[in-house]
This record gives C-alpha cells, structure tokens and sequence, in this order.
C-alpha cells in the first residue's frame, strides 16, 4: 500500500511535503443586478410581441411578407412599364379622333391655323405645325386603325400581366398549379373579356364620379346654397363618399374576376374598401404635386411623365397589396364568393 493511497499513516512521517489542498476561491456572482438597459430592452420586446399579436397588425405583417416574398415590387413595375407604353396608342386614337373633328369643322381647323400664326413668330415653326395638322387630318384613318389595333394588342397583355401579378399574391402557394395552365388562345380569349369589363368599370366609375359631381353642383345652384360656408365642408365630404364608392366599384370588379381563386367574402369587401380610400390618397397627391411640378422649366418637360409613371405604380402597388391583404385575411365564418363562370 503506498503512502498516498493510506488515510490513517500521519502525514509527520512522510519524508515530503504533502500536498496542501488549494483554498477556494471566492466564488463568483451567479445572478449579477439586471442594468436598466436590459430590462429596458426586455420590456420593449414584450411590447412590441403583444403588438404583433394584435389581430390587424398580424395581419399586416402576414400581407406584408407575401408581398414581398412574391416579388410584388417587381410586379409593380412590370405593370407600371405596360401602362405606360400603352398610353402611345391610346394617344394616337385622341389623335386621330382630333383628326377626324377637324375635317368635320374646316372653321374650327383654320382658327387653330390662324392662332398658331399668331402665337408663334417663327415661320419655319409656325409652317412645321400646320404641316403636322394637315397630316393628321389626312391620315385620320390610317392612325386610328393602327392605333386601336396596337392598343387592343397592349392592352390584352396589359389585363394579361395585371391577371398573372394578382394571381400570384392570391394563390395559396407561390408556384403555379395545372389549374392555371391553359391555351394560349384561351388566355388572349379571357384577357380580352376581362379588358372589356375593366373598361367598362372605368367607364362606370367615371360616370358616376362626374355625374354626382355635376348633380352635386347643379343643386347647390338651384338652393342657393353656395354662398353658406358651412355646407361647403359637408358637401365635399359627400364628394369624397361617392368618389370612394366609385373607386370600390372598379377595385371590386378587379379583385373578385381576375384571380382565379375565389376570394372571402370578408376579405373581399374590406380589402376593397382599403384598395379604394388609398386609390382616392393617390389621386389628391398626385393632384396636388403635379401643378407644382410643372411650374419649372425642367418639370414642364417631364413634370407630366415623372407625375404619369408614380401615378401608374403606386397604384399597381396598391392593388397588390390589397390582393396580399385579402388572400391572408383570416376571418372566422368567412364563406367564399360565389363560382365565377369559368374555371
């Protein structure tokens, strides 16, 4: 047995020196004081997770990912790149349509003629806009044909890529099933129809918009009301009413036809009723930036173009998001719209 291994051999005896048992060191502190920092830090946190657990805001987030998961920007501006080169054939339908008003009315065509003289003092010039008029009386039919050709051509694809981009925040998963494949024909077939009832939406929308606004002032006229300060606040409230309502008529057609999943009824109609008071935020601001645009001489030459072009994506983005917004809502007892004609 060795001395090591002995307990009861007296360490006096040992012929070294025994190891001495190191004394302990102070311990350190397990729990140190929480700083104000970190329990600043901490309450912040909870916070911010009970305000992310709030139904609209966890709703946010939820449109606001698959926005952006489903590249919604990009989307946004592929349709504001469409929309834009489908304003050239549309402009050459108005000027075509110019066209054939002038050839209707000679008296009309030489008054312009004779104003142009008159404003403009360079011959060269003055001769150049002439020449240009004459052409476009001339060739009125020529332009128009071509021009409604072209703009039916981009305006089909134009319904055809608004289609694929709401499609894409609506499906329930991100790529395509063979549920959205079909013929070529088929597609052109169904872009043209949903073409036709966006223009007539438009066209409801517009009317209703102009038509309450003129029977708006028809009335204060007829009542003498137009001299009262106080109405005048509550008459551009109704304004603001019917413009919304005919904004939700055009927002209700796209978002319940152009996907081809049925929406919920829920989603549907308050995601509407978002779509329509933003597009009415787009119109006042881009009604009021565009006057103070084109007061400088640089804003002259591209004011219209900047103004047209954040107009065209501000509102596909809108329109996405609200697509976003009403494929995540969740509402209990939400039934869906009913079956559209085609599948």
């Amino acid at each position: 047995m060795t001395p090591e291994n002995h307990e009861k051999r007296p360490t006096q005896d040992l012929d070294y020196e025994p190891v001495r048992k190191m004394a302990e060191q102070p311990t350190e502190k397990k729990h140190s004081a929480p700083s104000a920092a970190s329990t600043t830090l901490v309450s912040l946190t909870d916070m911010v997770q009970k305000i992310q657990r709030w139904p609209v805001v966890a709703h946010l987030i939820r449109a606001t990912e698959r926005f952006n998961d489903r590249m919604g920007n990009q989307f946004g501006a592929a349709i504001t790149y469409f929309s834009f080169l489908s304003m050239i054939p549309i402009m050459m339908v108005s000027f075509a349509a110019a066209g054939f008003v002038l050839a209707s009315h000679p008296t009309l065509l030489q008054d312009i003629f004779n104003k142009i003289l008159m404003s403009v003092s360079d011959p060269t010039m003055a001769a150049t806009l002439q020449n240009t008029l004459n052409i476009a009386v001339q060739q009125r039919t020529t332009v128009g044909i071509v021009g409604l050709a072209i703009a039916l051509y981009s305006g089909v694809n134009w319904t055809g890529n608004l289609r694929e981009a709401i499609r894409a925040q609506s499906r329930d998963v991100w790529e395509r099933n063979a549920q959205d494949e079909e013929k070529i024909w088929v597609k052109y077939f169904r872009d043209f129809i949903s073409l036709i009832g966006l223009l007539v939406a438009l066209i409801v929308t517009l009317s209703i918009t102009s038509v309450a606004g003129s029977a708006q002032q028809l009335i204060i006229n007829a009542l003498h009301l137009d001299y009262i300060e106080w109405l005048k606040p509550a008459w551009r409230l109704i304004g603001l009413a019917i413009s919304i309502f005919a904004n939700y008529l055009l927002f209700f057609w796209i978002f319940w036809r152009l996907p081809r999943h049925r929406p919920r009824r829920k989603a549907l109609i308050r995601g509407t009723f978002i779509a329509a008071i933003g597009f009415e935020v787009i119109k006042m601001i881009m009604t009021w930036t565009l006057p103070s645009l084109v007061k400088s001489p640089s804003g002259a030459a591209f004011g219209s173009v900047l103004g047209l072009m954040a107009f065209f994506y501000f509102f596909a983005r809108l329109t996405l998001f609200c697509a976003a917004w009403i494929a995540t809502a969740q509402y209990k007892g939400d039934p869906r719209m009913p079956d559209k004609t085609h599948h």
